[in-house]
Formats: C-alpha cells, sequence, structure tokens
C-alpha cells in the first residue's frame, strides 16, 4: 500500500537537502587549491583545517545518523543497555588527545594520506599495508549503510515509498563529494550540526512538557520495559554489564581508526588544533545523552513502530508541527549524508594511495590519484547499499558494531608502532589474521550480531566480540614477535615518539 505524502515535511526536508546540495558544489572553490590536482586536496581539503573547521567536520562525521536514528531505536528497545554509546564517547577523547597528535606529526612530516601510509612506512611490510588499507574499506560499508538507513527511515516518514528516493539522494550525493572531495562535508557540516542541535534541544524540552515532565516520561518506559520482560529496564541487568563495558571501551578505541574519522586527523592542520578538538568535542557527548532519551520518550508518547529504526521519525511527526517536523528530518537526513560522504572519501584515499598505487600504478601522478579516489568513492557507495540489502540487521547498530569489530583490528599495527620498534610485521599480521578470523565467524554464528557469551560464575556473561578479537590479535602478535625473535634477533628499527 502507498502511503499518504505529507507535503509540509516532505517540502522542509527537499528545500534544506537542495541547500546543502548546492553547497556541496559550491565547495569546490571554497579555501585555496585546486582539488583535482593532488589527493591531498580532494581527499584532505588541502591539510587546511582549522579548530573550528575539524571541530564540525569530525563531529559531522563522528555524530551521525547512528547517534540520531540507532542509538534511541535501542534504548527503545531495550532501555539501560542502550546507553553504552554515552561512556564510549567520554572514553575516546582522552585516547584522540594522546594519541592522534602523535600520528598526525608522522602522517605530516611524511606526506601520508592514511593509516596503511603510516602502517607501511613503519614496518616496510606491503602485506601489512594492504590488510590495514583492505580492513578500513571493508569496515566502513557497513557504517555508510547505517547513514542510508538514517536517510531511508525518514524518507519514509513523510510518505515517500520505494527505493528511487534514496538512490536519487545519494546519487546527488556521490555527485558532490566527486566534484569537491572533502570540502563538501566540511562546509555542509555547519549546517547539519546546528540543526541537530537546534532539534535536540527543542525536543528535550518540549516533548516532556507535552507528556508531562521527565518522571512521567521515565514512568512510562519502566511500565513498557516491565511489560516487555527480559534484559530491558531502566537499569542494566547483571547479566548485561559486561556486554555494556565491553561494547564501551570496543568502540571508543575502534572510533578513531576508522577512515573517515582519520581524514579528519590528517584534514587538521596542526597537533594542536587536534588537541583543542579534544577538548572541545565531548560537548557532542551532551547532545548523545540528550538525543538517546527520545527512545523514552517515545514509550511515554505511546508511539508504536515496526521497527526499532521508526521510533525518532514517529515521535516527532506525533508530537510537532508538520514543518517542524520536516526540519528534524531534514537536520537527521543531512546528518547522513555528511558522514557518508567523508567515509566514502576515507575508503578512496585508501584504495587509491595503498592498493592502486602500491600494485597496479606506482607511478601514478597526482591528478592521477585525485581521479582514481573519485571514481573509487563512487564504488564505495554502491558497496554500501549491498550491506542493507543482503545482509541482515535487527537494529542499525548491528551495523556500526560489525564494522568496528573488523576496524579494531587495525589498532595493534597503527598505534603500538607509533611508540614502540618491538613488534614485527609478521606478527602484527598473523594477529590480524587471527583476530579478524574469530571475531568474523563468531558474528557470522550469531546472525551477524557482533556480540558472544561466555560462561562464569554459574552464569552467561555477554561480551562484544570486537574486543575479545583485539585481545587475541594482540596475543598472536606478541607471541609471534617473541618466537621471530628468538629464532632470527636481527636489528631492530629505531623509533624517535613525538611529543
Amino acid at each position: 500500500m502507498t502511503a499518504q505524502i505529507d507535503w509540509v515535511p516532505l517540502s522542509v526536508f527537499i528545500f534544506f537537502f537542495v541547500l546543502v546540495t548546492v553547497m556541496g558544489f559550491v565547495a569546490a572553490r571554497w579555501k585555496t587549491g585546486e582539488v583535482s590536482a593532488h589527493l591531498d586536496e580532494w581527499g584532505l581539503g588541502g591539510r587546511q583545517f582549522g579548530t573550528w573547521v575539524t571541530w564540525f567536520l569530525v563531529g559531522g562525521d563522528f555524530y551521525t545518523a547512528y547517534t540520531v536514528i540507532a542509538v534511541p531505536a535501542l534504548v527503545y528497545a531495550v532501555g539501560a543497555y542502550g546507553f553504552f554509546a554515552l561512556p564510549y564517547t567520554i572514553i575516546v577523547y582522552p585516547f584522540v588527545f594522546a594519541v592522534m597528535p602523535v600520528l598526525w606529526k608522522r602522517a605530516h612530516a611524511a606526506g601520508h594520506v592514511t593509516a596503511a601510509d603510516v602502517v607501511h612506512a613503519t614496518y616496510d611490510s606491503r602485506a601489512l599495508e594492504l590488510v590495514v588499507a583492505l580492513t578500513g574499506i571493508v569496515a566502513t560499508m557497513p557504517y555508510i549503510a547505517l547513514q542510508l538507513i538514517g536517510m531511508e527511515v525518514v524518507i519514509k516518514a513523510t510518505g515517500l515509498t520505494g527505493e528511487l528516493p534514496i538512490v536519487a539522494a545519494f546519487v546527488i550525493l556521490a555527485l558532490y563529494t566527486y566534484s569537491s572531495g572533502l570540502r563538501a562535508p566540511a562546509l555542509i557540516a555547519f549546517v547539519k550540526d546546528i540543526m541537530i542541535y537546534i532539534v535536540v534541544l527543542v525536543a528535550v524540552v518540549v516533548v516532556p512538557a507535552k507528556l508531562g515532565g521527565y518522571g512521567a516520561v521515565f514512568s512510562a518506559a519502566n511500565d513498557a520495559f516491565a511489560a516487555k520482560g527480559g534484559n530491558t529496564g531502566l537499569l542494566l541487568k547483571p547479566e548485561q554489564m559486561l556486554a555494556y563495558a565491553t561494547l564501551a571501551l570496543g568502540s571508543a578505541l575502534a572510533a578513531f581508526m576508522y577512515p573517515h574519522t582519520l581524514t579528519g586527523v590528517f584534514a587538521s592542520k596542526s597537533a594542536d588544533t587536534i588537541r583543542k578538538n579534544a577538548i572541545l568535542l565531548p560537548a557532542y557527548t551532551l547532545l548523545l545523552g540528550l538525543i538517546a532519551l527520545l527512545g523514552y520518550m517515545a514509550h511515554a508518547a505511546h508511539i508504536m513502530v515496526t521497527s526499532p529504526n521508526d521510533v525518532v521519525p514517529m515521535l516527532f511527526k506525533a508530537l510537532f508541527p508538520s514543518w517542524f517536523a520536516g526540519f528534524a528530518f531534514a537536520a537527521i537526513g543531512v546528518g547522513a549524508l555528511v558522514p557518508a560522504a567523508v567515509m566514502s572519501i576515507g575508503a578512496a584515499n585508501l584504495f587509491t594511495r595503498n592498493v592502486w598505487k602500491s600494485y597496479v600504478n606506482p607511478d601514478i601522478t597526482h591528478a592521477g590519484e585525485a581521479s582514481v579516489a573519485k571514481i573509487t568513492s563512487l564504488v564505495v557507495k554502491v558497496g554500501a547499499l549491498a550491506f542493507i540489502l543482503f545482509l541482515p540487521t535487527q537494529y542499525a547498530l548491528d551495523l556500526q558494531l560489525l564494522g568496528g569489530l573488523w576496524i579494531l583490528q587495525t589498532l595493534p599495527a597503527l598505534v603500538f608502532g607509533l611508540y614502540t620498534p618491538w613488534f614485527r610485521a609478521e606478527g602484527l599480521l598473523l594477529g590480524w589474521a587471527a583476530g579478524i578470523g574469530w571475531g568474523s565467524w563468531t558474528a557470522w554464528s550469531n546472525g551477524l550480531k557482533p556480540l558472544a557469551s561466555i560462561a562464569f560464575g554459574g552464569a552467561n556473561h555477554t561480551f562484544y566480540v570486537g574486543l575479545g578479537a583485539l585481545l587475541l590479535n594482540i596475543a598472536v602478535a606478541a607471541v609471534v614477535t617473541l618466537v621471530m625473535g628468538w629464532v632470527s634477533p636481527g636489528t631492530k628499527r629505531s623509533l624517535t615518539v613525538e611529543s
């Protein structure tokens, strides 16, 4: 059955979508540098983004449709367990403050564009470089797919059905990303973040006021979870605590291993810019906590949906005038476009530098690199579509956790090499293989849900497979490095750690 098109929110949605599309194409002439002349220009915005641009860009690609759609959906479905995203975004910033300036200095000094560039320079291993690059590309696919889901649910909320609207939206995204590179999402991120802040701040004031206050909101949510039973509720169950902790820690360690977040780091103009952002970005954590509460508010508003992913759009449709619902849908839609653009750029940079240049055309020119990256960014988006078409996911959040499982396995090769020359490339390669193999098999066995159970203390405790795979990865890498050190000691390379 065809849904009735709601023209007011649809018109507002289209207005803002057209606005950011124009901005996306105009961005090609924003700041100095010819976009098509060099991969640094197309893929890193000329490495000239200061504190405020970086703050909006990193916030724009870190706080995504995952934040606005998937987190409230999980909170609506299970309660307190969904709030693991809050401590994760608190843990991550000290890590960013300590590690990312060191990584930036290494990359800036040698002209590295990707994490795999840094890994190859550190270990002189083409195999390790290749697996880091391919892992980054594959891990990005489900994250882009998550943005597609976010776009899909808000388009459906306006009454448009079928695949054509979402395909049209991503064709437009592909075109201005192709044209303007990283400058497009960097410029659009200003609009996106302002819109999201307006929507959330209005929602956390107006919605509780309409529903009888926060006391009524929490009471209604508690009643809903009590009726549902199982591992749901306003407080964590004892058997959920390990899962909650491992999801928070694993997600925090994975967050800045992704190509899109590292792209924001490499595009910064100084190490101090990154440190300042590590101090300023927690403002988004406050926003995330408020957004998560929308899941509870939906229970108080008696929102009933067939898919938890529809909760936020349906809440806005039920409680706000049509024009503001349209504004909220536009904010979520633009919130999907910005990170999707940065993600496809990050993956394209990896393919261009660490697959195409390394194995196909080592003598490629700077302009040639930019051209290959542009085309690859289009292909990556098609791959992301395949994830939502062919892989079963009950919650959109599973897509992000699946990508996190994979990208976590690149952490030892990238981060350890910044501080110590002890690990060998062969050990890190076998550690990566063990982590990827066990983690992927375990997630596949659980229906692509990246959680597993372990029995101790007379009960089964669930944990995040990505963190378990990372521990296996590190253990294998350490053992192999020790064994190879005994068999063929060799000469350790020297390493200076930048402060």
